[in-house]
C-alpha cells in the first residue's frame, strides 16, 4: 500500500515522501515507519544525504542494500535513521550512492529538491501523513 508523508522542516520547506509502492523493497519496514507517524527528529547532512537522528522505528534489515538509487527513502537500523538520498555521499564510489551501511529502502522522495540540503541540518523536522 502507498503512503503519502510529509517531512515539515522547522523554519524552511516541507518534503514529500511516497513510502511503499513501487519504489519499497522493504515494505514490513515501511508499514512500520507508517505506523508510527508522526514524530519528530533532528535532521542532518552527510554528503548529498538527508538522515535524521534516532526515530521510533525499530526494524531489522530487511532485503537491506548498499548502494541505493537517488531519490531513495530508507530506514538505516544499524543508526535506526530516516535517510533520504539525493545524491552521492561521501564514502560512495564516483557514480554510486553507498550509504554507511546497508538500509532498508521504503520509498521515494516526491519532490527531490535539493536546495533541502541546505536547509535541513541541525534542524528539527516532524514526520506525518499527508
Amino acid at each position: 500500500m502507498r503512503h503519502k508523508v510529509k517531512v515539515e522542516i522547522r523554519d524552511s520547506h516541507s518534503i514529500l515522501l511516497e513510502l511503499g509502492g513501487s519504489g519499497c523493497s522493504s515494505p514490513k519496514t515501511a508499514d512500520e515507519f507508517v505506523r508510527k507517524l508522526p514524530f519528530e527528529a533532528t535532521l542532518n547532512v552527510w554528503g548529498e544525504e538527508i538522515y535524521s537522528s534516532e526515530c521510533p522505528v525499530r526494524m531489522p534489515e530487511e532485503d537491506a542494500r548498499s548502494p541505493v538509487r537517488k531519490n531513495d527513502v530508507a530506514y538505516w537500523p544499524a543508526g535506526r535513521a530516516v535517510c533520504l538520498f539525493y545524491g552521492p555521499t561521501p564514502i560512495g564510489k564516483k557514480g554510486e550512492i553507498t550509504p554507511a551501511s546497508p538500509v532498508n529502502v521504503v520509498g521515494t522522495i516526491l519532490n527531490p529538491d535539493k536546495s533541502a540540503l541546505d536547509m535541513a541540518d541541525g534542524k528539527s523536522a516532524v514526520f506525518r501523513r499527508c
